[in-house]
């Protein structure tokens, strides 16, 4: 029997945090924190590297940002934090990370290594999400404006002498995400109510928002919480991709189980158009370049699919 929908989303394999974490945490406390006046730029640590991205992009050549998932090829839900990571965190002036049970490591190495002067923002907290919400804040449009405000704030805060190079980055930031809000916006234009699947709910944000009717969600959610689906659902994803009840097949190239592969090599099979979305900022490409890149191919994707959705219902 199914779990709920919120239960499901948190879970298991998520990064856990081993003992000799905490026992780093434990020992850079007694060790002291290096005041930011001792270093020219502002030491950061992201959980994740596209909010590292972000930092860098507002902060310029005044932060020192270290980003602790950044391997694209690595399945982030596979991480376990290290002594090296309490390090780094406790000599952090600022935090950034994701939240909604997504690096739930995080909170815990901070809570072992306690640090009053340390800033933290949490993207879950900013946007309103919780524990049992789908935790891929970061392809929801609203996320990134809302963390760069907050990440402004912070570096304004701690360095107030370069606020006005600070808040002219972040004008720059916010523009910059205008293409990816027009990408979106004429996607959903185009593409509204198009059917679509997906083998884990990775770009659910984004699909929300240019207006997809995603399928096979019970599958999706199975797959990112590594539970078994149910062999109605696994028929009904295939069924999906044999028939071409979908347009478009959106995987998670980061996340290829044999369930995952079986899926992609059957909508391959059946000319059912994929597209590749990852958890991770691929190296050599901006947030912004990412998520355009992704949206494009999408957008190809979607027109070959409706090409031969319209082809298959000319000759029925």
């Amino acid at each position: 029997m199914m779990s709920t929908p919120g239960s499901l989303w948190n879970r298991m394999r998520h990064a856990r945090v081993i003992s000799t974490c905490l026992a780093a945490g434990a020992l850079v406390l007694a060790i002291g924190h290096a005041a930011f006046a001792a270093d020219a730029k502002i030491p950061v640590v992201a959980a994740e590297n596209f909010y590292g991205d972000v930092v860098r992009q507002l902060g310029g050549d005044h932060v020192n940002v270290v980003s602790i998932l950044s391997n694209p090829d690595q399945d982030p839900h596979l991480f376990e934090a290290s002594p090296k990571t309490a390090r780094a965190l406790q000599n952090a002036s600022l935090v950034v990370y994701n939240g909604a049970d997504y690096d739930p490591w995080m909170a815990k190495l901070l809570a072992a290594s306690k640090n009053a002067k340390r800033t933290t923002i949490v993207a879950a907290d900013l946007t309103g999400r919780k524990s049992g919400d789908n935790p891929h804040l970061w392809y929801a449009p609203g996320t990134m404006p809302a963390v760069a405000r907050a990440v402004n704030a912070a570096l304004v805060a701690t360095d107030p002498s370069n606020k006005t190079a600070y808040d002219a980055n972040l004008a720059t930031f916010l523009a910059s995400l205008k293409p990816v809000d027009a990408k979106v916006a004429a996607l959903r234009a185009s593409y509204a109510h198009a059917p679509v699947t997906a083998t884990e709910p990775v770009f659910g944000y984004m699909s929300d928002a240019i207006g997809l009717d995603m399928r096979n969600m019970r599958f999706q959610l199975a797959a990112m919480n590594d539970t078994e689906a149910s062999a109605s659902d696994i028929a009904a994803f295939e069924r999906d991709l044999r028939d071409k009840r979908v347009r478009v097949l959106i995987y998670n190239s980061q996340a290829t189980e044999a369930l995952t592969k079986r899926m992609l090599k059957l909508a391959q099979q059946s000319n059912v158009p994929t597209v590749s979305v990852t958890e991770t900022q691929p190296a050599g490409k901006t947030f912004q370049q990412w998520m355009l890149s992704q949206l494009d191919d999408l957008a190809a994707a979607l027109a070959k699919g409706d090409a031969a959705g319209k082809a298959k219902g000319q000759s029925q």
